[in-house]
């Protein structure tokens, strides 16, 4: 393919097989290709700075250990982030609710699934006092039957999407818009909440403080990373920073 990186070929074999370990990504041959050149590039700045491990994974995580730094957030920091984040730190938090699933499947396109839910969720907008005979007659949840009800749930207990939703919305009040989830397009109903109570800040401040430090090392490695492939003298691709990679 005609891949280099600072004069180092990245050879077909290479990429056929790192293409093994990529088989479920979207562009499996992108996301091969994209793995190489960044390896390639960090094992070449371990050898420029002397960095030593047993195997290459070691000595690019030696590397990370060595360059890439992040400050430890301090209490009023972390006392910040618990104000502004109380939600997360509360246990007990209860809701129940109902949903109408439409389910994607192969057979049936994205698009007029959209539009029947869209429909659907109209209606309920219209008359509340369907959603049970609505949820009987469209869901492909087994709680369909069931008029849609979904029980009592604790935080967490669903995907993260659905959970986000659930506990964000009153008592009573229905989702203005369809909630697309890994399982479909859903309908969403909170029909009644029980709040928990809010853990103590000395109870979560280790928490808080390992979620800081582990958002700024994320941000710090992505900077990193940027720079080290901005230096880089790449031929055969284009990739910019470490989100985008185009085959030339």
């Amino acid at each position: 393919m005609g891949i280099a990186v600072n004069g180092f070929e990245i050879t077909d074999i290479a990429i056929e097989q790192e293409l093994l370990h990529h088989q479920t990504a979207g562009n499996p041959l992108k996301s091969a290709v994209h793995e190489l050149v960044l390896h390639t590039v960090l094992l070449q700045e371990a050898e420029r700075l002397g960095v030593v491990g047993i195997d290459a994974d070691a000595r690019i995580e030696a590397l990370f250990a060595q360059e890439v730094h992040v400050p430890q957030a301090d209490e009023a920091t972390c006392e910040t982030y618990y104000r502004n984040h109380g939600e997360r730190f509360t246990n007990g938090d209860m809701v129940e609710a109902r949903h109408i699933l439409f389910q994607v499947t192969p057979d049936v396109p994205l698009e007029l699934l959209r539009e029947t839910g869209a429909a659907v969720l109209a209606e309920l907008q219209l008359h509340p006092e369907r959603f049970a005979e609505l949820a009987q007659e469209y869901s492909n949840c087994a709680s369909g039957p069931l008029g849609g009800n979904l029980g009592q749930l604790t935080r967490g207990q669903t995907v993260a999407e659905f959970d986000d939703l659930l506990f964000r919305l009153a008592p009573g009040a229905l989702a203005g818009r369809l909630l697309e989830s890994r399982f479909g397009l859903h309908i969403v109903q909170v029909l009644r909440r029980i709040d928990g109570a809010l853990l103590g800040f000395d109870a979560v401040k280790s928490q808080i403080a390992e979620n800081l430090r582990r958002q700024a090392w994320q941000r710090a490695l992505h900077q990193y990373l940027h720079i080290m492939v901005g230096r880089a003298d790449i031929d055969g691709v284009t990739l910019d920073g470490t989100d985008r990679l185009l085959l030339q």
